[in-house]
C-alpha cells in the first residue's frame, strides 16, 4: 500500500534471536511502542502514530508471525507463538533501538502481548495500555455461550489439522472484511487502503498458520503461564489505561477497569464510542486518551 500516511516513518528489520522483526519509526521524545492486533499489521496506527510521533519516539511494530515480520517454524506446545516469546521479540527491538524503558500500547493481540510483557519484565514497561481487551486467563475462566458465539473465532483458529488455515487459505480477502466488518459499528469507516494491506500480509500461507498458532498458544501455553503468575502472586505494577469500544463484545460483557483490577496494581479506563477496533474507529478518542495517559506517566524516566 502507499506509505503516505506513515510517510515520515523510517522502515527497518530489527533481527532477534534469528526472527526478523518489522519495525517503523518516528519522533522525538519518550519511547512508546505500540503493537496490533488480529488480523492487522502495524498500520492499524495509520490515524494514530504521526500524531503521537509529535511528543513521543513512536516504535511501530509488527508482531511475529503477522505483517513483514518472519514467521518461526512452530513446534507441539506452540511455544514460539506463545505471548512470552512474543514479548521478548519486542523487548529486545526496543533495546537494539536504544531504549531500556519504555510505554507499550497493545490492541487486541498486541494487549496480550504488552501485558506479558510488563509482567516478565517489570522494569522496562513504564505504563501499559490495552485496547478492548481482557486477560486470557480471565476470558477462558468465565467463557459461556455469548463468548462462544461472539468469539468463535478463538475456537476455530486454534483447531488442530490444518482446518482453518485450509478455510481461511481459501479466500483470505474474505476472511479479512467479514471478520473485521462483524465487528465494526458506529465511527471512522476502515481505510481501504489499510484493508489492502491486511489482505497482503494475510495471503501468505505462512501468515495464516502463524496466526493459527498464536490463537493455540493462548488455549494452552500461555494459560500455563498465566496460571504461575497467578499462583506466585504476579501482577503488573506499571500504570494501567484500559480502553474498550463500548458497542462491542468486551464492552457489554464485562466490567473491563475491575477486571482488570484482578490483574494489575494501578488501573483507570474508558469506554470509547465504537466497536473494537479503537485506533481506526476511534481515533481522535483513542488519540487523546493515549496523549493524556502516556503525558501523566514520564514513559522515560528510570525507575
Amino acid at each position: 500500500m502507499s506509505d503516505q500516511p506513515l510517510g515520515d516513518f523510517d522502515r527497518r528489520t530489527v533481527h532477534v534471536e534469528g526472527v526478523g522483526i518489522n519495525v517503523r519509526t518516528a519522533g522525538d521524545g519518550p519511547p512508546v511502542l505500540l503493537l496490533h492486533g488480529y488480523p492487522q499489521t502495524h498500520m492499524i496506527w495509520h490515524h494514530i502514530a504521526p500524531a503521537l510521533a509529535a511528543t513521543h519516539r513512536v516504535v511501530l511494530a509488527d508482531l511475529r508471525g503477522y505483517g513483514d515480520s518472519d514467521k518461526p517454524v512452530s513446534d507441539a506446545e506452540h511455544t514460539p507463538y506463545s505471548k512470552r516469546a512474543m514479548a521478548r521479540d519486542q523487548l529486545l527491538v526496543m533495546r537494539e533501538l536504544g531504549f531500556d524503558r519504555f510505554a507499550v500500547v497493545g490492541h487486541d493481540r498486541g494487549g496480550r502481548v504488552a501485558h506479558r510483557l510488563a509482567l516478565d519484565h517489570p522494569r522496562a514497561v513504564a505504563a501499559l495500555a490495552v485496547l478492548d481487551i481482557v486477560p486470557t486467563r480471565y476470558v477462558f475462566q468465565h467463557a459461556d455461550k455469548d463468548f462462544g458465539l461472539g468469539y468463535f473465532h478463538w475456537f476455530f483458529l486454534a483447531a488442530d489439522h490444518g482446518i482453518p488455515e485450509h478455510l481461511i487459505g481459501q479466500d483470505p480477502a474474505f476472511w479479512i472484511r467479514t471478520r473485521m466488518g462483524a465487528r465494526h459499528r458506529g465511527g471512522t469507516p476502515f481505510d481501504e487502503a489499510a484493508q489492502a494491506e491486511y489482505i497482503r500480509c494475510f495471503s501468505d500461507p505462512a501468515a495464516i498458520h502463524a496466526s493459527c498458532e498464536d490463537y493455540r498458544a493462548a488455549a494452552s501455553i500461555d494459560l500455563v503461564h498465566d496460571d504461575a503468575d497467578a499462583a506466585a502472586g504476579h501482577r503488573v505494577t506499571a500504570p494501567l489505561l484500559a480502553l474498550w469500544g463500548e458497542h462491542g463484545f468486551v464492552g457489554r460483557h464485562y466490567d473491563v477497569p475491575e477486571v482488570w483490577r484482578g490483574y494489575a496494581d494501578d488501573v483507570r479506563g474508558q469506554a470509547l464510542p465504537c466497536d473494537h477496533y479503537l485506533p481506526e474507529e476511534a481515533p481522535e478518542e483513542t488519540l487523546r486518551h493515549l496523549r493524556a495517559f502516556l503525558g501523566d506517566q514520564g514513559s522515560a524516566t528510570p525507575e
